[in-house]
């Protein structure tokens, strides 16, 4: 890996979440010297994310990005979050992160990987044959929803107020749903972030995973990306299921992330 890989991968993750936040109605992105903050305004803290804008030296400078991101989130009722990696941590200042955030009431709560690919390898075995449909209406905004809040064992109605928004969908978005048999069983959404495909939104059901599913709508949406936008550079961060997948397609690791999660007022 290299800091240029680094650098790319966290501004792939805020600039994915700058799209969300846009996409949804009361959404907004508020961009601080200290602190980076994309507000979907909803229910689902993980949609509700606050980002370092650059590297920081001193844990004074830490302090002030999540005190600057807590100020913004205390004047809602929802729970949100600080995305950090260690590598945009001085070393120094590395082993003492953890409790920077957690004094301010953050704990961590979800280890994803950065990852990258200029080219997807061919694929080691045959995929599933799925119905591949694209997420244009409101049955595709609910079935993507779906399909996460399934995946992320949230409620379905906290899945459709965080995803279930047409403007999620625009034009810098190609998403899709594999379904078998009539039903949604697998997502994948390719968002054009500062001239890359960024990944998200990859979801399968409990009783579909392990067969290929995700890979077979993944491929498909970087086609259609590459047809619509020239660009095959891709970028995603994996949790530790979904990694190993990816590493088979030919993602390489770039870096670690860690979210933080400040919970509901009152929870």
């Amino acid at each position: 890996m290299s800091r240029a890989e680094i650098d790319e991968s966290y501004a792939q993750f805020r600039g994915a979440w700058r799209l969300f936040a846009l996409g949804l109605p009361g959404g907004e992105v508020v961009e601080r010297p200290e602190v980076f903050i994309t507000a979907g305004h909803v229910a689902w803290s993980l949609m509700n994310m606050a980002f370092l804008p650059k590297p920081v030296e001193t844990e004074a400078e830490l302090e002030r990005a999540v005190d600057s991101a807590a100020r913004y989130f205390a004047r809602g009722p929802h729970g949100w979050a600080f995305t950090l990696t260690q590598d945009w941590l001085a070393p120094s200042l590395r082993e003492r992160a953890d409790a920077v955030l957690a004094a301010r009431g953050l704990k961590p709560g979800m280890v994803t990987t950065g990852m990258v690919a200029d080219r997807l390898l061919e694929p080691v075995r045959p995929l599933p044959p799925l119905d591949l449909r694209p997420v244009r209406d409101a049955w595709g905004h609910n079935a993507i929803a779906d399909v996460n809040a399934a995946s992320y064992d949230m409620p379905q109605v906290l899945g459709r107020e965080a995803l279930a928004a047409p403007g999620i969908f625009g034009p810098e978005c190609r998403a899709f749903v594999g379904c078998h048999e009539g039903a949604p069983t697998t997502t994948t959404a390719a968002l054009r972030v500062e001239g890359v495909v960024y990944i998200a939104l990859v979801a399968t059901l409990a009783e579909h995973r392990r067969q290929g599913a995700a890979e077979t709508v993944l491929r498909h949406a970087l086609e259609q990306a590459k047809a619509a936008w020239g660009l095959e550079r891709t970028v995603l961060h994996a949790t530790a299921a979904g990694a190993p997948v990816y590493r088979r397609m030919g993602y390489r690791d770039v870096t670690t992330f860690c979210s933080y999660f400040a919970p509901a007022k009152g929870a």
